[in-house]
């Protein structure tokens, strides 16, 4: 492993630890060094497991264009969503522990079997789908001012915060995924919005891209994993205190639920 591999993720582990945005650590690599930017977050993963944090699933990022926009990315990457990570429906989310939090409402599924074969597309991801659930992915930074580029946001483990779970699962086979409509609330006012046809034009597609990158990674999805697909429309900032509702026709409600940021301590 390189020594900049180490350093970034050092600087990535430090910023978390303490609270306090570092800056972007894309200089250490070449631009648009994609392999380089997962060195790093398989670094962290391992930092995270050694301190006995448990891997339960992968998230998606950047697969719709408002989002890639709003970043100044154009590619899709993944990350691993870990058990201190996920919330119930309506459970809340300390603001203390995150930096620069954002929310997407998403399509989770979860699966019922592993996805290792050798051809994967849509139709062996819906195979393997147990159920499906409404999510609110709360995407975070230890990037200052989600300065970042597609290295950046990679070696972050995909700036993943928090993931609430909606709590009544569905059948995939009740349901057309890119057809499904999305609206997020909050305090009565509509802030985001989009279809499932956003994730990559179809959330079975998308998640049948991060079975195939994952396979080459050398970590095959399993059966149990939580997968979120991607986001259905733009990101939202939060503010302390705020409370997000996200309807998703035909798979329900979800809502996250932000605590009051607690005052700055002496360092």
């Amino acid at each position: 492993m390189s020594d900049r591999v180490r350093t970034a993720a050092g600087i990535l582990w430090d910023a978390q630890e303490r609270r306090r945005p570092c800056p972007p650590i894309r200089d250490l690599f070449a631009p648009g060094d994609v392999a380089g930017g997962y060195a790093v977050q398989r670094k962290l993963t391992e930092y995270r497991i050694a301190r006995g944090y448990r891997p339960v699933g992968r998230k998606i990022g950047l697969t719709a264009e408002v989002v890639q926009r709003q970043l100044g990315v154009d590619q899709p990457d993944f990350g691993t969503l870990f058990d201190d990570m996920m919330y119930e429906h309506g459970e809340l989310i300390p603001y203390e522990r995150l930096l620069q939090p954002r929310v997407e409402a998403e399509i989770a599924l979860i699966l019922g079997a592993d996805l290792d074969g050798r051809s994967i597309g849509a139709a062996e991801v819906a195979i393997a789908t147990r159920a499906v659930l409404p999510a609110i992915e709360v995407v975070d930074s230890r990037i200052a001012g989600w300065d970042i580029s597609i290295v950046d946001t990679i070696a972050d483990n995909a700036s993943s915060g928090a993931v609430v779970l909606g709590s009544m699962p569905v059948p995939l086979a009740s349901l057309d995924l890119p057809a499904v409509q999305m609206t997020m609330t909050s305090a009565g006012t509509v802030v985001s919005s989009g279809t499932g046809a956003a994730c990559l034009g179809n959330p079975l597609d998308s998640v049948a891209w991060l079975a195939r990158t994952a396979i080459e990674m050398g970590a095959p999805l399993r059966a149990g994993e939580v997968v979120l697909s991607g986001a259905l429309g733009a990101m939202v900032p939060v503010a302390p205190g705020a409370v997000f509702h996200a309807e998703l026709a035909g798979l329900g409600t979800v809502t996250a639920r932000f605590g009051d940021a607690e005052p700055a301590t002496p360092r």
